[in-house]
């Protein structure tokens, strides 16, 4: 297709050529002739000719042979000079003198020059015919030259033949870019043609938007060229972003540093504002700095089911904890009834049981959420198991989940975090102690843990991710407090505890201002 239409193109180039050419052609022999006409028709000599011959006399002698030597020289085919009637005087063929002229001579005997098209004895021609005048102004006779079209027809057909080598060459040169252009696409489309590369657009927009992983394409100067609509909903991105920079996004810093970052990145976990991201790229082979792939799996669920797998391991070791310190009670019971000590083994074995117990109504009095009861007895059994007080404080209230309540799931995370965090800090601090605050108001949840251990150090983002109290790059459970908090439109805050140490207070306002 690509040949023909260079074919179609050269093709019409020659067409206009020729057509050209051929005007042109026709207007220079109409120059041509009427240059000779005007020469002749102006020369004295052919005026004293015409006038010595008149009347009777026949100036053909004298004028044959000024007007063959004028046609040859000149390169026209025929020059007549004839007398106002027509009759001939001069012609290229000695017998046509004295015969009439074949073609139109009156505007000429009116005293202009005009040319013509005309089929005389020598064919077709094209013929310029002007007024012989003398030296009054008189016509006394006329002058035609001109050229057949026999000879136009010659000399185009030398410019023609020129023509159809550059024609040739434009082909042959058309053909050969075709082929070059050709070869050179197929390389870079790996062989394919216009409908695989259709085919291939279809499969590529359908796997784009269907693969429920985030992708993000990044060009040289790390601007987004494409973004598939799993890494819109990952990213929290909303309107049209192709073409903008990533460090125009808004981004946390830390994402926005890995999606920066020239060397590969293999499974580093991010937070954005309510995600929790696992984050690959790598960079666009091919030389040079042409971009990166960027891929983006969701982790919240995974990493919120991997909490609550944390607390239940939690809760499993507070369960062998207690289940081994009421082993050891209830060997204490037996053998006080072996020794005959019944009283003393039924007031110890209650006692046991009323400690427990208040403990219980406690927390179930002071928090209410069957979730988070459940969450700080299991914490208090650790507590105690670390030698750690864990203590509700009088001043909270009781809250139970409906409308406008976070899920329990956050609750979990926010308040479980914070405990553990605490707990941390404690370990191997002498009378340790943790004390939590969850209360219900008109402003929503606050979640509330303190404790007395050693407090934070200064100048330090403690919600950083890869921030810990036990060295850097193993915390993840405050950062995703502080997520959950601002997932829910709420704040975290962490500052020092009335009695020394550190405390985290989280703020969760109720959806819909349910109070």
């Amino acid at each position: 297709m690509q040949v023909l239409l260079v074919a179609l193109v050269v093709a019409g180039c020659a067409v206009f050529a020729y057509a050209t050419a051929r005007d042109q052609a026709e207007d220079a022999a109409r120059r041509q002739a009427g240059a000779v006409a005007r020469a002749v028709a102006d020369s004295p000599s052919v005026r004293e000719a015409v006038r010595a011959g008149t009347p009777g006399a026949d100036p053909s002698a004298a004028l044959q042979p000024y007007a063959e030597r004028v046609r040859t020289d000149s390169g026209v085919d025929f020059v007549t000079i004839m007398a106002p009637d027509g009759r001939r005087w001069t012609h290229p063929d000695p017998r046509r003198i004295g015969e009439r002229f074949l073609g139109n001579t009156a505007p000429a005997l009116r005293g202009a020059t005009f040319s013509e098209t005309y089929t005389g004895t020598l064919g077709p021609s094209i013929r310029v015919v002007t007024p012989l005048r003398d030296a009054d102004g008189s016509v006394i006779g006329l002058v035609s030259a001109g050229i057949t079209v026999r000879a136009i027809s010659a000399r185009l057909a030398a410019q023609l033949s020129a023509l159809a080598w550059v024609a040739a060459g434009a082909l042959a040169l058309g053909a050969v870019g075709t082929y070059v252009v050709n070869a050179r696409l197929r390389r870079h489309t790996h062989g394919m043609d216009a409908a695989g590369l259709s085919r291939m657009y279809d499969y590529h927009q359908a796997a784009l938007h269907g693969v429920r992983e985030g992708l993000l394409m990044l060009d040289g100067r790390r601007r987004i060229t494409l973004i598939n609509d799993a890494g819109r909903e990952l990213l929290g991105l909303r309107g049209e972003v192709d073409g903008t920079g990533v460090a125009d996004l808004g981004l946390p810093a830390p994402l926005t540093g890995a999606l920066l970052a020239d060397r590969p990145r293999v499974d580093e976990v991010h937070l954005s504002a309510e995600r929790v991201l696992v984050v690959n790229s790598s960079p666009v082979a091919g030389g040079g700095r042409r971009g990166t792939v960027v891929t983006l799996r969701d982790h919240t669920e995974l990493q919120a089911l991997a909490g609550e797998l944390d607390h239940e391991r939690g809760f499993t070791q507070a369960l062998r904890s207690q289940a081994h310190e009421a082993a050891n009670r209830l060997h204490t019971v037996v053998s006080l009834i072996e020794l005959g000590r019944s009283e003393e083994a039924v007031e110890f074995a209650t006692a046991e049981l009323e400690l427990a117990q208040a403990l219980t109504d406690e927390v179930v009095a002071a928090v209410g959420e069957p979730v988070l009861v459940a969450l700080l007895l299991g914490k208090a059994a650790q507590a105690h198991e670390r030698g750690i007080e864990l203590v509700v404080t009088p001043e909270c209230g009781a809250i139970e989940t409906g409308p406008g309540v976070p899920p329990a799931r956050d609750l979990v995370t926010v308040l479980g975090n914070l405990v553990d965090n605490a707990l941390d800090a404690l370990t191997g601090v002498p009378g340790g102690r943790i004390t939590v605050t969850v209360r219900r108001d008109a402003a929503g949840l606050l979640l509330r843990v303190a404790d007395n251990g050693p407090g934070l150090p200064e100048g330090v983002d403690v919600f950083r991710r890869g921030w810990s109290g036990k060295g850097e790059g193993r915390g993840l459970g405050l950062a995703l407090v502080r997520q959950v908090a601002q997932r829910h439109g709420g704040t975290v805050e962490a500052g020092d505890a009335p009695g020394g140490g550190a405390a985290f207070t989280a703020r969760l306002p109720l959806a819909g201002g349910a109070a």
